[in-house]
């Protein structure tokens, strides 16, 4: 199996309940980062064991999924145990002995389509330009720096083909105006979104996942950010934004990121 193909393996031993393959999967110092769980493999096991027995049971539905050197990285639609639907990014870490060995991971409830009327998964679903990972990946952080970190603001149409992009996140229309017209609204209700540190930055082909540490309105945020690019252009935009839990709550001491 690819390193692909084990870490879809793994996600759906939720919906299976096969927790002997989750664990024949796992490296045995597991390190958890979805601070709601226990860190090792036999935390993950257990949570596996656990669904296996709810009374609904969990479905799992990948849309996405890249590979990116020792580490994967999914976007996926879980409803465990019938607790309603959630889009996912996860992204996995193998060993040199092909063991799953960390995860990190953003979750927010499935929403209603966006003022332009996209989903949170739909969209352009090819995977293209694998001879272009780097340079995309390259884009991408420059992309980071200069906007979203706010250093050189004057270059953010630079990234886009004109109004052409078309976007997913829940509140937000398609074409840099519509990104425009978002951030205007937020700043007049006085919430920023801030980003203050990029954590990981992933790539396969077309593809770009950026793993981002900040805040939005005050709040310590996490925030996954997934990249079409097209022709060296950011062509389409997908996120999950999750509030970092109080550090009194966590499940694990790895941390977020």
């Amino acid at each position: 199996m690819t390193n692909k193909e084990k870490a879809l393996a793994l996600i759906n031993t939720f919906a299976s309940g096969d927790s002997e393959k989750a664990k024949a999967l796992l490296a045995p110092g597991y390190i958890q980062h979805n601070l709601a769980y226990g860190t090792g493999a036999d935390a993950f096991v257990g949570s596996v064991a656990y669904l296996a027995s709810a009374p609904v049971k969990t479905t799992v539905n990948n849309i996405r999924a890249f590979e990116d050197e020792d580490k994967v990285f999914l976007q996926t639609v879980y409803n465990f145990a019938g607790a309603g639907e959630q889009v996912a990014f996860d992204i996995f870490r193998f060993d040199a002995d092909g063991k799953i060995a960390e995860h990190w991971d953003n979750l927010a409830a499935k929403a209603e389509p966006n003022p332009s009327g996209h989903t949170q998964v739909d969209g352009y679903n090819s995977l293209e330009d694998l001879d272009k990972t780097e340079e995309n990946r390259e884009l991408i952080k420059n992309f980071l720096y200069d906007v979203m970190q706010g250093k050189a603001p004057e270059k953010t149409a630079s990234y886009f083909d004109g109004d052409t992009y078309i976007q997913h996140n829940t509140g937000i229309a398609d074409g840099l105006s519509g990104l425009g017209a978002a951030l205007e609204a937020l700043g007049k209700q006085g919430i920023q979104m801030i980003y203050d540190t990029v954590h990981q930055v992933l790539a396969e082909g077309n593809y770009v996942l950026a793993v981002s540490e900040g805040s939005f309105g005050g709040a310590p945020t996490s925030y996954y950010d997934l990249w079409r690019i097209k022709d060296g252009k950011i062509a389409e935009h997908w996120d999950v934004m999750e509030t970092i839990a109080e550090k009194d709550t966590w499940q694990n001491q790895n941390g977020k990121f």
